[in-house]
């Protein structure tokens, strides 16, 4: 089995780190490659930048999918995951979407713990249109950008501080990582909180892998069906 984990955004350090997760969430004989589209912004953090990165992230979903058997967006705005699933022939899962459901199986509350509040609306209504909006506690914004994450001398205690705020507050039992780039610090998160908390990059990652066992794939009838073909004029 092959699985695909496409980072939508450019930050070549990161997609080493998503890699690295999803990998470590796999069973024997799956081989996991992560690549980022090459062309785009360096991090997704508003409208703007996920409606910049889509097309760059449909393009290499559209030349990598021969080889692959699933395919993982790890982005937590789940940016193309509907046109992703109509277009491919193997099951496609968002981390945002595999996170929150994994949540809910763990727990009858939990809270998300994002990165910038310019993305919380944003959350919320993902978590709307998932149908887990009213296990949703609350949404807790650390204040550090995506690609602080990995520099900032500060960023794991400021994300511990603002999950021991999100599970006071909220009554939550279990902890969302709003962000591919929060993924290595799931276990040491666990360990100190003492709750569940949940990556999507693993989560979608080992999701793929059940759904392609299984024998799964995206429904053809009505809304995912192939797009009708049609000329797209000025595209090279």
């Amino acid at each position: 089995m092959r699985i695909l984990v496409v980072n939508p955004n450019t930050t070549a350090s990161m997609t080493t780190l998503i890699g690295e997760c999803a990998r470590a969430s796999v069973g024997p004989g799956v081989v996991v490659d992560a690549i980022d589209p090459g062309a785009g912004p360096v991090s997704l953090e508003s409208h703007y930048d996920e409606a910049i990165a889509v097309p760059h992230l449909l393009g290499v979903l559209e030349r990598e999918r021969a080889a692959y058997d699933g395919f993982v967006i790890a982005c937590f705005g789940d940016p193309g995951l509907h046109a992703a699933r109509e277009i491919l022939a193997g099951p496609v899962v968002g981390i945002a979407e595999a996170a929150m459901r994994t949540a809910a199986y763990l727990s009858r509350r939990f809270s998300v713990v994002t990165t910038l509040p310019r993305v919380i609306a944003h959350t919320w209504s993902i978590a709307r249109d998932y149908g887990v909006a009213d296990l949703v506690g609350g949404i807790h914004a650390c204040q550090i950008p995506v690609v602080d994450l990995e520099t900032d001398p500060v960023a794991y205690a400021t994300i511990l501080a603002a999950c021991r705020r999100a599970l006071a507050e909220d009554g939550s039992e279990a902890i969302v990582l709003g962000c591919a780039g929060m993924a290595d610090l799931c276990a040491r998160l666990s360990t100190e909180l003492g709750v569940p908390v949940v990556d999507g990059v693993a989560a979608a990652t080992a999701e793929v892998e059940k759904l392609v066992r299984l024998g799964l794939s995206t429904s053809r009838h009505n809304e995912y069906a192939a797009p009708p073909a049609k000329e797209i004029r000025g595209r090279r």
